[in-house]
């Protein structure tokens, strides 16, 4: 049930809880005075309570490592240019 701030005609404000489809006061139930509804920014949205964690979203998937024999590892060329083509690993150590 939402809270509602009033203005009573002498300044003061106080707070009563309605329900939304109830009418706005028109006066004070306590003092009788003339009220007027006044406008608030909100608290914005609040979660309390138990049952919130990290662990209730969905965790991306880890990525998964590539296999050794993927590596590139600079080499040259007869002519001297560096050469970045993928060497596994058996084909490494065939040498």
């Amino acid at each position: 049930m939402p809270t509602y701030d009033y203005r009573r005609a002498d300044g003061t404000v106080f707070e009563i809880f309605q329900p939304i489809t109830a009418d706005r006061l028109t006066h004070c139930p306590e003092t009788g005075q003339p009220v007027q509804r006044l406008i608030s920014g909100g608290t914005g949205f609040i979660l309390k309570g138990s049952g919130f964690y990290q662990t209730d979203y969905a965790a991306e998937p880890a990525a998964k490592e590539s296999p050794k024999s993927e590596k590139k590892e600079p080499q040259t060329t007869t002519n001297g240019t560096p050469d970045t083509k993928e060497v596994s690993v058996a084909e490494k150590n065939k040498d």
